[in-house]
């Protein structure tokens, strides 16, 4: 169990949260775009009813749902273990009615709650990470819509000194700008919609990038995904390409990058974090 030991609006869409608790010192500090659980407070009864125990999970799903606390999937954003503390930034969605879009409307210090993430005590893979760098040399692709943001800056922030290439971000508003360091070879640009539709101006800009950055030649034809039907999460061993956010947003720009680009589908991750209109599966 944490609880919210400091809360800071970065801008109108992003809201960190520091985490503090006892188990947090053995936190791991993977880096890149490692994904964990928030276990999210429920209404007038925190997590008074969330199971506890290596079968804690299945004692969860049995609960009533009005005493199931929600799960939601998160990047970590800073992991500080010498004094048992844990970033996360948070998408504050306009007009959000989830569980979670809930709880930050009213979200105060000292709530108490659950993370689930990797124990560095563990010697084997983790998980969770789905970003992974390519040989020295190669440049790199990275582009997603605000949900995208923080494994983005995780990924800026850990990549070798010397790569090359481009991150291309779309937010809602200029004023969530991030300041996130990046490699002096690899350019940040930020794209802000301001009303227009979601994924446009980011499917514009990574077009032109691709065109620019990665080598032209004729791909191959891909299957289509039903984003309303099945998840997709396309990953494999190098991540030269790395694209994260909405569903059916990733699945078009899957399609141009490989079709139109030519993009080694063993060279990239296709990652839909959520879809427009639905909410995520608790798990």
């Amino acid at each position: 169990m944490v609880e919210v030991a400091a809360l800071q609006r970065l801008s109108p869409s992003f809201l960190r949260m520091t985490f503090v608790g006892e188990e947090l010192n053995t936190f791991a500090d993977n880096g890149f775009d490692q994904r964990i659980k928030v276990i999210v407070p429920l209404p007038g009864a925190g997590v008074a009813h969330l199971p506890t125990g290596e079968d804690w999970h299945q004692r969860w799903r049995a609960l009533p749902e009005h005493e199931r606390n929600p799960i939601r999937t998160y990047t970590v954003r800073h992991v500080r273990p010498a004094v048992s503390e844990v970033d996360v930034d948070f998408v504050v969605h306009e007009g959000g009615t989830g569980p979670a879009a809930r709880w930050m409307e009213s979200v105060t210090v000292g709530d108490k709650l659950a993370l689930l993430g990797p124990n560095a005590n563990h010697d084997g893979d983790h998980g969770g990470i789905d970003f992974h760098a390519p040989a020295p040399g190669s440049a790199i692709l990275l582009a997603g819509d605000e949900t995208a943001v923080p494994a983005v800056a995780g990924i800026l922030q850990r990549l070798d000194a010397g790569t090359q290439g481009e991150a291309v971000l779309e937010v809602p508003h200029a004023e969530d700008f991030l300041p996130i360091g990046a490699p002096p070879g690899v350019t940040v640009t930020w794209l802000a919609r301001e009303g227009q539709p979601h994924g446009s101006l980011l499917f514009a800009a990574v077009k032109a990038t691709a065109a620019r950055l990665l080598p032209q030649r004729t791909g191959e034809q891909v299957e289509d995904v039903d984003v309303d039907e099945q998840i997709l999460w396309e990953v494999d061993n190098t991540s030269r390409v790395w694209v994260a956010g909405e569903a059916a947003m990733v699945r078009a720009l899957r399609h141009l990058l490989i079709t139109e680009h030519g993009v080694d589908r063993g060279s990239a991750a296709f990652l839909g974090y959520w879809r427009a209109g639905r909410a995520e599966n608790n798990g």
